[in-house]
C-alpha cells in the first residue's frame, strides 16, 4: 500500500539542483502524510529519511468547451531530506 503513496519524481530544474543538498522532490497522493511518505521512501529506495515537508499545490481551474468552468485535481509534493551520506538516484 505504500508504494501508491508516492506517484513520481518531480524532475525539474529546481529539483535537481536541490539534490546536491540531499533534498528530493516527489509527487505524492493528495491524502499522504508525512510518516506514510517518510516509510514509503525508506522502502522504495532502501534510504534513511531526516526530514519530510509537505507542499500542497493548488488546483488549476480550467475551461470545457468554452463555457463550463471546472477544475483539475489538486497535487500535493513531498520535499524529502535524506541522512548524511545518503542518495537517490532518479536516472
Amino acid at each position: 500500500m505504500d508504494s501508491f503513496i508516492i506517484k513520481k519524481p518531480w524532475v525539474t530544474e529546481k529539483a535537481t539542483s536541490i539534490g546536491t543538498h540531499r533534498q528530493y522532490i516527489f509527487l505524492v497522493q493528495p491524502s499522504a502524510t508525512k510518516p506514510e511518505v517518510k516509510k514509503a521512501i525508506k522502502e522504495l529506495y532502501k534510504v534513511d529519511v531526516a526530514a519530510v515537508n509537505i507542499v500542497n499545490l493548488p488546483a488549476k481551474h480550467k475551461r470545457y468547451r468554452g463555457v463550463k468552468r471546472g477544475s483539475d485535481v489538486r497535487e500535493k509534493k513531498a520535499i524529502v531530506t535524506l541522512k548524511e551520506g545518503q542518495k537517490i538516484d532518479l536516472a
